[in-house]
């Protein structure tokens, strides 16, 4: 019994100094620092103002389209009259002759405005042949244009409207244009309305044979289709780079394959029409062909580069100097002309009044010529 309550007391003891033991220990030990309360991350309060969509060219867009006019042309047609009608013989069985008819035809295109005088470069057979010219603006205006002047070598015509604070587009820089630049054709196809595709350029210097004298094309797969003609093509940036003229298609719609005339040969053709009403190109009297191998060959030429004459006009400067049909042209004021594309746009640029050096080659022989330029006859 002695010894329960001994071992009793003892256990009790020990109990005691156990806990004095741990509540010095926790008094004496440094704290850890208790987390912090959780927060919660809340969305961001919207401003309003939303960041400009990635890839977009709505800047570009919205700085050109402006600028971007739709044209409708008109013209009277008269139906053809056969002066047989009038026979009294016809007139006898088959009554008095109809009176000839007249019908209006109308086309539809674009045009670009230039600046702000209100002064639309579109293309010349957009508005070829028109008694009347109307011009619709993006914002809804509409009105009359006169025509200051047209070139049909390069397929450029110059308008003016006379509206007040018309939106002008900014001139790029065709040496900075490249293969492979995105670009963006605005015009009225098909005369829905203006319409903006994007594309890219895929060549640059690109002859398009049966559509004009300009030998340095941009050709773009911008979706370009019946009404875009006079449209224009911009950069990213909203810039003119050209004027879409026509399509190499088999169906008659955009099959990827478009040819705009470059920024600095509008600004160069707008500037003479302008000021001249034409462009006063010179004219020597003569025409040339594509001299290819097989041609060559049947003429005994061992040149493969160059122009043929295959035609002089009777009493033109070309005939005055000598030259004939089978001629082989070389070069053109000591400049080599390796193909008849190459020396048709070189004769084209040339002013009137200007005597001119050609090279040519006849029967294996080099000779010399000059010939001065004039007007082309009407």
């Amino acid at each position: 019994m002695l010894i329960s309550r001994n071992l009793a007391r003892y256990l009790l003891q020990a109990a005691v100094f156990g806990a004095a033991i741990g509540v010095a220990i926790t008094l004496l030990l440094p704290r850890s620092p208790s987390p912090p309360p959780a927060t919660v991350i809340a969305p961001p309060v919207a401003t309003g103002v939303q960041a400009p969509p990635v890839n977009s060219f709505a800047p570009a867009v919205e700085r050109a389209a402006p600028a971007v006019v739709n044209i409708y042309s008109t013209k009277v047609i008269t139906r053809g009259y056969n002066p047989l009608l009038d026979d009294p013989l016809f007139q006898r069985f088959f009554g008095r002759a109809p009176v000839p008819r007249q019908r209006l035809e109308s086309s539809l295109g674009s045009g670009v405005v230039l600046d702000g005088r209100g002064y639309i470069v579109t293309n010349h057979h957009v508005i070829a042949d028109a008694d009347e010219i109307e011009v619709a603006l993006r914002d809804g205006r509409s009105g009359h244009a006169k025509l200051v002047g047209s070139d049909p070598e390069t397929d450029i015509a110059l308008l003016r409207i006379t509206l007040r604070d018309v939106p002008s587009i900014a001139l790029g820089d065709v040496n900075q244009v490249h293969i492979g630049d995105l670009v963006l054709a605005i015009g009225n196809p098909f005369g829905v309305g203006q319409t903006v595709t994007l594309g890219v350029v895929g060549a640059i210097g690109r002859e398009a044979p049966d559509i004009s004298t300009v030998g340095d094309f941009i050709q773009t797969d911008a979706a370009i289709n019946p009404g875009n003609s006079g449209g224009a093509l911009v950069n990213a940036a909203g810039e003119l780079v050209g004027i879409n003229t026509a399509i190499y298609s088999r169906s008659g719609g955009s099959e990827g394959i478009g040819f705009a005339v470059p920024v600095n040969l509008v600004r160069d053709i707008t500037a003479q029409l302008l000021a001249h009403g034409e462009v006063p190109r010179g004219w020597l009297g003569f025409e040339l062909q594509e001299l290819t191998p097989a041609l060559a060959a049947s003429l005994n030429l061992e040149a493969q580069t160059g122009a043929l004459v295959a035609g002089v006009y009777r009493g033109s400067p070309a005939a005055k100097a000598g030259i004939q049909p089978g001629d082989l042209l070389l070069e053109i004021q000591g400049r080599p002309m390796r193909r008849a594309r190459e020396a048709l746009a070189a004769l084209a640029a040339l002013p009137r009044q200007q005597e001119v050096t050609l090279t040519l080659q006849r029967a294996g022989r080099r000779l010399e010529t000059r010939a001065t330029t004039i007007s082309r006859p009407k």
